[in-house]
């Protein structure tokens, strides 16, 4: 089993890999570490046959998947235990998930699937792996993307950060969350957007980091337009 040093890199490459090529220079941007230090780690990974460097980058290994995945798997269950079972609101639990998942050995994962009883998601509304490794694919596209009179509902928040998990709970914006976007301000301005009976602008880096899906026809979307 990789130190949990090695496991914070895997589980960062990982996620980094859902949005495209992995290039060292991101992996310390996620990591808040130094080039070298990233250099010098990712020939750790390299030599333990966890990783390769296509062209400089970096790609996960079907060894290196399967540890990153089983990672992953930890640290939405703890997320979740720590929300559903401890009370934690969601934007206090990805550090805490971070020291629990080294400790969780699959005997205490699968009792604690159990006792969570089978959670598909993480709160943040990412997949939480299968035990066989399995991972749910959910469609979905960034708030930014829809324009006036889209009617959607939130699937997941894809950056963890503390601050704007807060931000978007003081909204009522949670992943099952349904969203009215009333007006999009041109040249890149904010989307005012509507939750429940309140308004909100909203700006286009913030409507960037949550992932929605269309969540009623266009028939009803152009029903509400006119009302």
């Amino acid at each position: 089993m990789p130190s949990a040093t090695l496991e914070e890199y895997l589980e960062t490459i990982y996620k980094l890999a859902e949005r495209g090529e992995v290039r060292p220079a991101q992996i310390a941007e996620a990591m808040g570490v130094s080039g070298p230090t990233v250099t010098a780690t990712l020939k750790r990974l390299q030599a333990k046959d966890l990783i390769t460097r296509p062209d400089n980058g970096v790609a996960l290994t079907t060894t290196g998947t399967a540890e990153a995945i089983s990672i992953v798997r930890r640290h939405r269950l703890a997320e979740r235990f720590l929300v559903d079972a401890l009370g934690l609101s969601w934007d206090e639990v990805h550090e805490e998930a971070c020291l629990l998942e080294h400790a969780l050995s699959p005997k205490v994962q699968s009792a604690l699937e159990v006792f969570l009883e089978n959670p598909a998601f993480c709160p943040h509304g990412h997949p939480i792996p299968s035990s066989d490794g399995t991972v749910a694919v959910v469609s979905g596209e960034p708030l930014c993307d829809y324009g006036e009179g889209a009617s959607v509902e939130i699937v997941r928040v894809e950056d963890e950060d503390d601050s704007l998990l807060s931000y978007l709970a003081s909204l009522g914006m949670y992943p099952g969350t349904s969203v009215f976007v009333c007006d999009v301000a041109p040249f890149n301005g904010p989307l005012m957007i509507e939750v429940g009976q309140s308004r909100y602008a909203l700006g286009r880096d913030v409507a960037s980091k949550i992932v929605v899906k269309p969540s009623v026809s266009e028939k009803d979307i152009e029903a509400r337009r006119k009302s």
